[in-house]
């Protein structure tokens, strides 16, 4: 194989390691390649100190669950992906894993995995409900319903339990806004991988809903995320990798991973034009106060 096509397969190089520590606020180890230890000392050594590891179904929940609780550096949020609802309620076996669907879909179907992550969020060790949200990108105008359904009880049940709610929005900004304000959004609200512009980033700012932006940020054609960077509120940014997606330029297309925050966080910090340390502080401080754990 030539060395530049093992190249687009091979993990960056890590970067120069911050000096103030931040969390990485979205990120999927259980797809990551590696073990939960490797993952967590690469990140730390480069200044990357907490993970919040997210669930997007049932068995994803559990795992990041008891990651969480094996791990003092891992945080767990639990949910059904907005994707995840549909396939339950089709009965569609290859959701985000074969064992997190049923075979024999509906309502009730939908009803049980909801059960089970209401159990979940009730966990000291689970900060967060999400990712939830909608997502008219992968979901026709057929799971529409499902989606709708599944996001308004996550809403319920991070209310209920008192967590932090993940957003997922993909091609759904008027929705998603809809929804949140017809339930009433939870004290804490992150619209995670923020995909909006600089308008919604205002919208999302008188609300108090929390932004966080990945590496995407860095990408060429994403001016509508640096608009937005530019003019959310300073307390109400995050940063996140949802690794083992969205890895940061120039390494876009290889496998992302939390030790690569570094790079998304000196974007962000160029964008606002404040120096790294000082929006470092912020993220970390920002990072603890929406999943409301110690720093």
């Amino acid at each position: 194989m030539p060395s530049n096509a093992a190249d687009k397969h091979a993990a960056p190089p890590a970067p120069e390691p911050l000096r103030v520590p931040v969390a990485d606020s979205h990120t999927h180890l259980d797809m990551q390649s590696g073990s939960v230890e490797d993952a967590l000392a690469k990140a730390a050594s480069v200044g990357v100190t907490t993970v919040v590891q997210v669930g997007c179904d049932v068995r994803g929940s559990r795992w990041a669950a008891e990651t969480a609780a094996a791990y003092d550096a891992v945080h767990a949020t639990v949910a059904l992906h907005p994707n995840e609802a549909p396939r339950i309620v089709h009965g569609d076996p290859d959701g985000w894993s074969r064992q997190g669907a049923r075979e024999a879909g509906g309502t009730a179907a939908l009803d049980e995995a909801l059960a089970e992550i209401d159990r979940l969020a009730a966990l000291p060790h689970v900060k967060g409900v999400g990712e939830t949200g909608l997502d008219h990108f992968r979901t026709g105008p057929e799971g529409v319903q499902a989606q709708e359904a599944s996001f308004r009880a996550h809403i319920e049940i991070a209310k209920r339990h008192g967590k932090a709610l993940v957003i997922h929005d993909r091609d759904a900004h008027d929705d998603v806004l809809r929804i949140l304000k017809e339930e009433g959004a939870p004290e804490r609200t992150v619209f995670h991988c923020y995909s909006g512009d600089a308008e919604m980033a205002r919208v999302c700012a008188r609300a108090g809903y929390y932004m966080s932006f990945a590496g995407n940020v860095t990408f060429k054609n994403a001016q509508n995320l640096r608009d937005a960077v530019a003019v959310a509120p300073l307390e109400l940014l995050l940063v996140e990798t949802d690794a083992p997606f969205l890895t940061p330029a120039p390494y876009r297309g290889r496998p992302n991973a939390p030790y690569l925050i570094p790079i998304t966080v000196r974007a962000m910090a160029e964008v606002r034009g404040i120096d790294e340390d000082t929006l470092a502080a912020a993220l970390g401080s920002n990072t603890a106060r929406a999943f409301s754990y110690p720093r």
